[in-house]
């Protein structure tokens, strides 16, 4: 079936199976890696991406879905010459060590800083749980979002 859908600010049509997974478009197809691919079950977080602003699997989301959708991976969020806040808070707190799951979290986060809410602490943790760090531990990440939650709110 063909699609069209918008990808990081670019309009694209793409012929997609009806079993394809949104992952396997947007890695082996369209070649954007900071997509990566991890358990495949939805539980690590490290293929998160937005559709429409909100954060998705992309092992276990059907890439029909994303038909008439817009759809931003980090290669849409920023990058060296204008990090967004939340990459250069990352940076700031030494949340990234390996790097494997960030793309996954600041993707979250953009979500979660997209909302102009203020999280608790609990909340937060609740909103970044979908996503597994076995280098850094949980609570630079935290830091990273909060700081960058908390200027955005300009608190």
């Amino acid at each position: 079936m063909k699609i069209a859908f918008c990808l990081n600010g670019e309009n694209r049509t793409e012929e997609v199976a009806g079993g394809e997974m949104l992952i396997d478009l947007l890695r082996d197809r369209m070649h954007v890696h900071s997509v990566k691919r991890g358990c495949e079950n939805a539980e690590c977080g490290a293929c998160t991406v937005l559709v429409n602003g909100l954060a998705v699997n992309a092992c276990i989301y059907l890439a029909a879905r994303i038909d008439g959708k817009t759809v931003t991976t980090l290669e849409g969020v920023g990058g060296p010459e204008s990090l967004h806040p939340i990459q250069q808070a990352f940076i700031e707190h030494g949340a990234v060590q390996c790097g494997f799951c960030t793309p996954g979290f600041i993707m979250t986060a953009v979500e979660i800083l997209e909302t102009n809410r203020l999280y608790t602490d609990d909340e937060l943790r609740k909103l970044l749980s979908g996503h597994l760090c076995r280098c850094t531990g949980y609570e630079n990440i935290l830091r990273a979002v909060k700081k960058t939650m908390y200027r955005r709110l300009g608190l």
